[in-house]
């Protein structure tokens, strides 16, 4: 199991690419001796583990092969890295029947090099399920095409990763039905597609931790106030039909531009998780700007208060696992790619770590100082 008390992204053609075998794979392999960071950091992987949890990145693994820069921050900072893209069904199986594990497996084989675990995120995602996939399941509406996609994936990595983010994003409380996202498992299967998937993962990975993962619960609004009730309904359902469910995930997409984080939403949509006996894992954490006019400083200093007062929201339930953001640098964030970036000639959104050119920011003082405070 990972250390125990312990995005959403957009895909283009060239993030596709090496899934797609578009272009030739190479491993990751490391080359000369890693050049130290500008300034000495402590790790926050050394931060997490003061209170029994972990820290963690999403990644790509031609990323990690590509800059030294990268595995250098990967290798300081992280316990548990996330795939970003290439654990996703169109990922594995762009076209069907033509499989490509090679990004995943090179992932586990670095991660495992250097005492680090891989987070599966994710078996079923509506945005990353490919098109074939979607056509053959609302025409024919047979399940073994789920349960053929769930067996290959957990058989293959099942004893090497022990998180899994099994279903990701199943919340809609404006266009749904129920709360639930009318998405093509729903609309194939119906509702209870949630169980039938948590009960085959169960099933087929018995030892591993899993994880339903979701989105917009922070904020001190009408959306984010009704998903946190329904993320709680969907638990409780689950929960009192004795469906295998160990976690929820938050990802903690913060955003600047939507006003105070609501702190004791985010504490009674927590506790009440935490007392139906779920643990709780911060995922995809980063923070979306609101305006790019201030000066570097003064930016960075907006997105580390708002990451310190988040987790100083969470981080005082002892059953909080990990926290995982969403990239490292700002360089490789989906946020700095379109359609989140809105003008070509907009910089980067500086919502991670890191910048650019992989200099720690405020936001990694901020989250040292919060992993390390007492639970």
């Amino acid at each position: 199991m990972l250390p125990r008390p312990t995005r959403r992204v957009f895909i283009g053609a060239a993030a596709l690419a090496p899934a797609l075998g578009l272009a030739a794979w190479r491993p990751v392999r490391e080359g000369a001796p890693l050049d130290p960071p500008p300034v000495k950091l402590p790790a926050l992987a050394d931060a997490a583990r003061t209170q029994g949890r972990y820290f963690g990145a999403a990644v790509r693994a031609e990323q990690l092969r590509q800059s030294a820069e990268l595995r250098g921050a990967v290798l300081r900072d992280c316990q548990v890295l996330t795939p970003e893209i290439h654990l996703k069904w169109n990922a594995l199986e762009w076209r069907k029947g033509e499989f490509n594990f090679a990004p995943v497996d090179d992932l586990l084989d670095f991660s495992q090099r250097h005492g680090m675990q891989v987070r599966g995120h994710t078996l079923l995602w509506d945005q990353g399920t490919p098109d074939w996939a979607r056509q053959e399941m609302l025409r024919r509406r047979d399940w073994s095409l789920m349960s053929g996609h769930l067996e290959r994936v957990l058989k293959r990595y099942g004893e090497r990763i022990t998180e899994w983010d099994v279903i990701n994003e199943p919340i809609d409380t404006q266009g749904g039905a129920g709360g639930l996202r009318r998405n093509v498992f729903h609309r194939a299967f119906g509702p209870t597609y949630i169980e039938r998937t948590l009960e085959e993962a169960r099933a087929l990975a018995p030892q591993a931790h899993l994880v339903v993962n979701d989105y917009g619960f922070e904020y001190d609004n009408p959306v984010d106030q009704a998903r946190r009730k329904a993320i709680v309904a969907l638990a409780r359902r689950l929960r009192a039909s004795g469906t295998p469910l160990d976690g929820v995930g938050v990802q903690a997409h913060l955003d600047l531009s939507k006003g105070p984080l609501s702190v004791e939403g985010l504490r009674d949509m927590t506790r009440q998780l935490v007392d139906l006996g779920l643990e709780i894992t911060i995922t995809e954490l980063d923070v979306k700007e609101a305006g790019f006019h201030d000066a570097a400083a003064a930016r960075d200093q907006k997105v580390a208060d708002e990451t310190r007062r988040y987790l100083e929201t969470m981080l005082v339930f002892p059953q909080v696992r990990g926290v995982v953001t969403w990239g490292l640098s700002d360089r490789h964030s989906w946020l700095s790619e379109p359609p989140q970036r809105q003008y070509a000639d907009a910089p980067p959104n500086r919502g991670l770590p890191y910048d650019i050119d992989y200099r720690p920011k405020a936001m990694h003082q901020a989250l040292s100082e919060a992993l390390r405070l007492n639970a």
